[in-house]
């Protein structure tokens, strides 16, 4: 019966909703951000380089031992290993929304001191570095050359010398 007020007025349903936004936004604003609900799962990246090394010997020397280290680490929902050419590897560990994500980052540090045994000497003296993320990026920064003068290392050089140290003095951005 209340469905067919509804489905007749719909202006009425239209004006309901559109309070309700209203309402919702006017509430949200005087609701402190340290009470957001957290909907982006936190991640612990780790990378390292293994310098002369093809993405094939990555995968087998470095990111399998690191793998099998990870695995049951508590409330972790997934991992991602990307090996490159370049001789550099990442492992991103995504976690459960409900975790701290101090305590998850000082679990991905214990596994990753329990496989660098297994790992090459190189590796163990380049170190690996952990760092904490969110799922997500925020902004996503593209250069281009109008006249096609420059390339795409000289811009990639660039960003690093001119925008990334910038963008990471603003308050509340991460690497």
């Amino acid at each position: 019966m209340i469905s067919t007020f509804f489905i007749k007025r719909p202006i009425v349903s239209m004006v309901i909703a559109i309070v309700t936004v209203i309402a919702g936004l006017v509430s949200m604003r005087g609701l402190p951000l340290a009470q957001f609900p957290q909907i982006v799962p936190p991640q612990i990246i780790t990378s390292t380089t293994y310098t002369g090394a093809d993405a094939v010997t990555i995968e087998q020397s470095v990111s399998t031992p690191l793998e099998q280290q990870m695995n049951g680490v508590d409330n972790m929902l997934y991992m991602q290993s990307t090996n490159a050419n370049d001789g550099t590897e990442s492992l991103t560990v995504t976690f459960d929304v409900d975790t701290d994500v101090n305590t998850d980052q000082v679990n991905v540090q214990n596994r990753v001191a329990q496989a660098q045994p297994n790992l090459p000497t190189d590796v163990n003296q380049f170190g690996i570095n952990l760092r904490k993320s969110t799922g997500l990026p925020t902004l996503v920064i593209s250069l281009f050359s109008p006249n096609k003068t420059y390339d795409s290392l000289f811009l990639a050089n660039y960003a690093n010398i001119n925008v990334n140290d910038v963008l990471y003095r603003v308050p509340g951005s991460a690497r």
